[in-house]
């Protein structure tokens, strides 16, 4: 546990004096195979590993089409047409600002707060809303279904890993959502925003502007979920990534043909430096990923703190949140953790509480994820909107403990119940 803090303390560190992100994972990365003792090839391949993984690649790939997608809506000035064809439609301006996020949230699109930056910054900006509440409401609002949202590869994984059903896993953590939309309006509640000016808008240009995203969450979900049933087992994993991938170039298209966007300024948001950065940046903390999984820094810390004998309930709030923090990612802390927690369920005879137990356990490793500075939707909404770590931080400390006391007191009402 100190020599995976060191590695954070060196990456914040860096982060803190504005080097690039991608040379701070990059250090990171080194250091940690360092303090866990793998030799120079051992580094070197992991890194490889990780950059030439398919599932790296094809991240790099959505990553890079969805910032495409956004700078040409931006660029063609859809971006705008579509919220101004959206002014009017709902008569609640700070759920205005938490919409495009939950819209998208629905799709678990890797680096998905990139693609709802420009929305959430086009409204906030005309109430002078601060770069960090700007990016603490893009990221919040875009993981408030992660607990329970049936595509998201975690819950999915949860259900394999438990033998349960889907749809039993959905009923008893769907309040969470709840929970979660409550606590992220804490920073907004003193927010004095300008009421609209009433007018009463058709729905049908929003739709016409909206699109390009719908063909991205309806044809990548869509056309993930067909070729996952019709391909063979062996071809399967990458099979939602094609589906969003091929969406994507749809919609990129979409926009460019009905925009009539010139050849040359098509290329140019192609070969945009940004672009080439972030790619940099997506890799790098792959990479740092794939050497914390080689190094056995995860297992360690579960080892220690199992060796420790802490109570089940602290074991399903701790250990997630710890590699929630460390990976940044919800499939992280599913795929290490619940294995040991299911286990430990069982053997303690209180299998008839499983269903509370990987509830509060999603909520907690959840939190961390959130908290996580390795979280891929929190590096990109920050870069976009360009703050720092700390203030945006400072905007989640009380919705954080807030969805944490939230998800505790959930599942000590679900277990007073089924005990």
């Amino acid at each position: 546990i100190i020599r995976i803090l060191m590695v954070f303390v060196l990456i914040l560190l860096v982060i803190k004096r504005k080097w690039d992100l991608g040379h701070a994972f990059v250090m990171g990365a080194l250091s940690l195979g360092i303090l866990f003792v793998m030799g120079p090839l051992s580094i070197a391949a992991s890194a490889l590993g990780s950059m030439l993984h398919p599932k790296t690649l094809s991240l790099t790939i959505v990553v890079s089409l969805i910032l495409v997608l956004s700078h040409s809506l931006e660029k063609t000035g859809q971006m705008v047409r579509m919220l101004e064809a959206y002014t009017g439609l709902v008569h609640w301006p700070k759920l205005n600002l938490v919409v495009f996020p939950a819209l998208i949230g629905l799709l678990p699109m890797p680096g998905g707060a990139i693609f709802s930056a420009p929305m959430v910054k086009t409204i906030g900006q005309t109430h002078r809303l601060s770069p960090a509440t700007l990016s603490y409401i893009n990221y919040w609002y875009r993981h408030i279904w992660e607990d329970w949202w049936p595509l998201y590869p975690g819950i999915l994984l949860t259900t394999a890993l438990a033998d349960i059903d889907l749809w039993h896993l959905v009923f008893f953590t769907l309040p969470i959502t709840g929970i979660a939309i409550a606590a992220g309006y804490w920073p907004l509640r003193g927010t004095v925003i300008s009421v609209d000016d009433g007018r009463r808008r058709a729905m049908g240009p929003f739709i016409k502007e909206l699109a390009p995203i719908l063909i991205v969450i309806v044809g990548g979900l869509g056309l993930g979920e067909l070729l996952f049933a019709v391909l063979p087992a062996g071809s399967r994993s990458l099979a939602k990534e094609v589906g969003l991938i091929a969406a994507l170039c749809v919609g990129i298209e979409w926009v460019w043909h009905v925009n009539r966007m010139p050849a040359k300024n098509r290329w140019a948001i192609v070969i945009q430096p940004a672009l080439l950065k972030m790619i940099y940046l997506v890799t790098a903390i792959l990479i740092f990923k794939g050497i914390l999984e080689d190094s056995g820094a995860v297992r360690q810390v579960s080892q220690e703190i199992l060796h420790w004998q802490i109570p089940l309930m602290a074991v399903a709030v701790i250990l997630p949140f710890i590699v929630g923090v460390v990976g940044g990612i919800t499939i992280a802390f599913v795929g290490t953790t619940f294995p040991i927690l299911i286990t430990l369920i069982h053997t303690l005879g209180q299998s008839h509480l499983l269903l509370p137990y990987l509830a509060l356990a999603l909520v907690s490793g959840f939190t961390g994820v959130l908290l996580s500075p390795l979280h891929l939707c929190l590096l990109l909404s920050n870069a976009y909107f360009e703050t720092a770590l700390m203030p945006v931080y400072r905007q989640m400390v009380v919705p954080l403990l807030a969805l944490l006391a939230g998800g505790c007191i959930y599942f000590s009402i679900l277990r007073f119940y089924l005990s």
